[in-house]
């Protein structure tokens, strides 16, 4: 255990949305409980990402997951963080050399919420559907292909208001959120084997520059192995496949002992078509999600496998 009068003190950067704020808060509680020092000595810096200050559109119309790491990434490489905190599901799947994931928080409730109805098939007829993540949006049109999705950006107060206002009849939140931020009474959530979750989804990463022994040394107190395991294996499978922003992928990843059971599934973007699969292989394989990976590209019709690169 750390000496609490003579432990260094660390910068953490972050969002400075409530919900990045709130993850950032339970990571300096995690690492000021595992080292026995103040949480003061660990300084939160937040940044307004790219991400947070364009509301009109789709990210994927405008740059990707980028926008909410590159104001943060640019801190960290020029030292001016120790390390920074992340949405697991929000963070590119290739990131630069100079950075490492330091430590992933236990994970949460991986589920998504539907906020306006019981369940989908609870939708009125020709319901609007407020979201702009492309996994979501193809989903309920697979599902439900009479609903309307319009694009729904902001936080989750923003996201609320416009569906109080009556800019759609229901959206989606994620259920990790929520209870991060309190508010575990909102929506319904759905069952993640029926709805599969965006990769990462629930999941808090914690990245820091590769090189720096020191912080890496002391963000591996707080580094939980199956959620790092678990996360991990659905990155490799982003990896593996070749998708981009535009690219609708939901996977769900399960420990069963030493292994890892993982199912997922590629829509295209209208929700028109759709590709399953599901593997089972050692927690720290990550061929195991490649070998998944290429199963579904095989047996995807052109208008999924059109939105996929595959591996490289």
């Amino acid at each position: 255990m750390t000496d609490p009068h003579s432990s260094p003190r660390f910068r953490l950067g972050t969002r400075r949305s409530p919900l990045a704020m709130a993850q950032a808060e339970e990571t300096r509680a995690r690492l000021a409980g595992a080292h026995g020092i103040d949480p003061a000595h660990i300084e939160i810096v937040a940044v307004t990402a790219s991400g947070d200050r364009i509301q009109d559109r789709a990210l994927a119309e405008i740059g990707g997951k980028a926008l909410w790491t590159k104001e943060l990434d640019a801190w960290l490489a020029n030292g001016e963080i120790d390390f920074a905190v992340h949405s697991a599901k929000d963070v590119e799947t290739l990131r630069p050399e100079a950075f490492a994931i330091g430590a992933v928080l236990p994970r949460e409730d991986v589920r998504d919420v539907l906020v306006g109805a019981a369940s989908i098939h609870a939708l009125p007829q020709g319901a609007i559907v407020g979201t702009s993540a492309p996994r979501r949006a193809a989903q309920l049109l697979h599902a439900r292909p009479d609903c309307t999705v319009v694009t729904f950006r902001g936080n989750v107060a923003t996201r609320l208001a416009k569906l109080a206002a009556g800019e759609a009849d229901a959206t989606f939140l994620a259920a990790a959120g929520l209870k991060r931020l309190g508010e575990t009474g909102t929506g319904h959530a759905l069952d993640a084997e029926e709805w599969l979750p965006a990769p990462g989804q629930a999941a808090i990463l914690v990245e820091c520059r590769a090189d720096d022994a020191r912080t890496r040394d002391f963000l591996s107190a707080i580094d939980d192995a199956p959620s790092r395991a678990g996360l991990l294996a659905e990155r490799a499978l982003l990896a593996a496949l070749g998708g981009n922003c535009h690219s609708p992928i939901a996977v769900l990843s399960r420990h069963d002992g030493d292994a890892l059971v993982m199912r997922a599934a590629l829509y295209s973007p209208d929700g028109a078509e759709k590709v399953e699969g599901s593997a089972r292989f050692p927690a720290h394989d990550l061929e195991g999600p490649a070998r998944l990976a290429a199963d579904l590209l095989a047996r995807a019709v052109p208008a999924i496998a059109d939105h996929f690169a595959g591996p490289g």
